[in-house]
């Protein structure tokens, strides 16, 4: 989920990795599909959960994404992302529907422009997503 406030900033999570010996990093507000549902309907739960913020249609998938992570320690998976795009006012995000699991490893959460995603020295995940948020903003 690419979630752009008007000033064309992006809302970041500092998150801790699954495993413990990979970076934390900055990355986007979204999650798993659960049994049942689909990509569009994980993505308005897992954007409401995270952020407190509602809504009900984010069209179409702008960008996806398949690739192999490790979600626990020696173990890989093969993932598949479907990316929306969503404009909203800027907001303070609300950790009320967080899992305890977030609550942990969520250290903080900041909107950033592409000029500071540029400048942070600090990981983000995906890696390229300097590009992603690039061709969004070109919409």
């Amino acid at each position: 989920m690419l979630l752009l406030d008007r000033a064309d900033r992006t809302l970041l999570f500092f998150t801790r990795a699954d495993v413990a010996t990979h970076p934390t990093r900055w990355l986007t507000p979204g999650g798993h599909v659960e049994p049942g549902e689909s990509h569009h309907e994980a993505a308005v739960r897992e954007l409401f959960e995270e952020t407190g913020l509602v809504v009900s249609d984010l069209g179409e998938p702008f960008w996806s994404r398949d690739f192999v992570a490790e979600p626990a320690p020696g173990v890989l998976r093969d993932y598949h992302e479907e990316w929306y795009l969503h404009r909203t006012a800027p907001f303070e995000p609300v950790d009320t529907n967080w899992t305890d699991d977030e609550r942990v490893d969520v250290e903080q959460w900041r909107w950033f422009t592409l000029a500071d995603l540029d400048e942070t020295a600090d990981p983000v995940e995906p890696a390229d997503l300097r590009v992603v948020l690039r061709s969004a903003l070109e919409r």
